[in-house]
């Protein structure tokens, strides 16, 4: 199967955020195929590139090693790669990617048959592992807060029911399955496996701490007047970032259900660049359907002291 090329989303918005030049030190915590890293390259910066998924090495083929080097690992051991005060930016475009979508025997689409695996990297439970023996209210939840599916407990339901019978193994064999629980897609604008899929990816990637642990590693690695910016694309992540630079520049009292307990009264570790967030343009959604959901939100390190867990 042919792979779709992966277009960064609101790159120029970006690169123009992070406002890099020669001799600064910029983290792509998502290299992905490149693209970010790419352009940050052409400012003269120095790029420290994060990917779990190995199959991206392909796409760092011919980047100056000079100023590139790509690491195997999580975007949260950026710090542990860079030490404190490491990078003068920090560039992370979440969720997956086209390339990863369009390769059927990942696991991650609907619309092609694969095995179910969903991971990102090689490591760990694969979306056949949850779908397979998960209880039933632990599977409804991860369809329910990380899928935004209303219908999570019909669907975990009638998971359970089919699976004792015969386990799920393929994705287009669960899509299908999904949308007979549902009734059909009746004029559906989106396919009524989406949610489901999107559930499990997170699960199994563990994606909303790894965002959490990532925007902590980005705090402590930032220089003052280091620049950090988040793309987004669903209401989940971007709770996160929003609640995360809100606390840490002072909007808010610190502590939320989503990230861990800060110590209160701390000064403000991030100033924002912009108020809210920024969405790509027309014409970008018109050359990019991907970018619709996307969203932009970025900040400036202050001097101040790394916040620190509460005991």
């Amino acid at each position: 199967m042919s792979v779709s090329p992966h277009i960064p989303v609101l790159l120029d918005e970006v690169v123009e955020y992070l406002a890099c030049g020669p001799g600064d030190t910029v983290v792509d915590g998502t290299f992905g195929a490149g693209g970010y890293a790419r352009a940050i390259l052409a400012t003269g910066a120095k790029v420290v590139a994060f990917d779990r998924d190995p199959t991206v090495r392909s796409f760092a083929a011919g980047f100056p090693q000079d100023r590139f080097k790509l690491m195997e690992a999580r975007f949260s051991e950026m710090d542990a790669v860079l030490g404190e005060g490491g990078a003068d930016g920090v560039a992370l475009d979440l969720g997956v990617s086209s390339m990863q979508i369009d390769q059927a025997d990942r696991g991650f689409s609907f619309m092609h048959d694969g095995p179910l695996d969903m991971r990102m990297g090689d490591e760990g439970p694969t979306a056949a592992d949850i779908v397979n023996t998960y209880e039933q209210d632990e599977l409804a939840r991860i369809i329910f807060v990380y899928g935004e599916e209303r219908e999570s407990r019909r669907i975990a339901r009638a998971i359970i029911k089919r699976r004792q019978e015969q386990k799920f193994t393929r994705t287009l064999e669960l899509a299908e399955f999904v949308e007979r629980a549902l009734g059909g897609r009746r004029g559906a604008k989106i396919h009524p496996a989406t949610r489901t899929f999107q559930g499990l990816r997170i699960a199994v990637n563990d994606e909303l701490s790894e965002l959490e642990a990532g925007l902590v590693a980005a705090e402590r690695v930032l220089k003052t007047g280091g620049r950090l910016c988040v793309v987004t694309f669903h209401s989940l992540e971007d709770r996160i970032v929003k609640t995360f630079l809100a606390e840490r520049s002072g909007r808010t009292p610190g502590g939320s259900r989503h990230l861990p307990p800060v110590a209160a009264g701390g000064p403000p570790s991030f100033n924002l660049l912009f108020n809210g967030t920024q969405s790509a343009s027309h014409d970008e959604t018109r050359a990019n359907p991907r970018a619709r959901s996307a969203k932009l939100r970025a900040a400036v390190r202050t001097d101040a002291p790394v916040w620190k867990a509460a005991a």
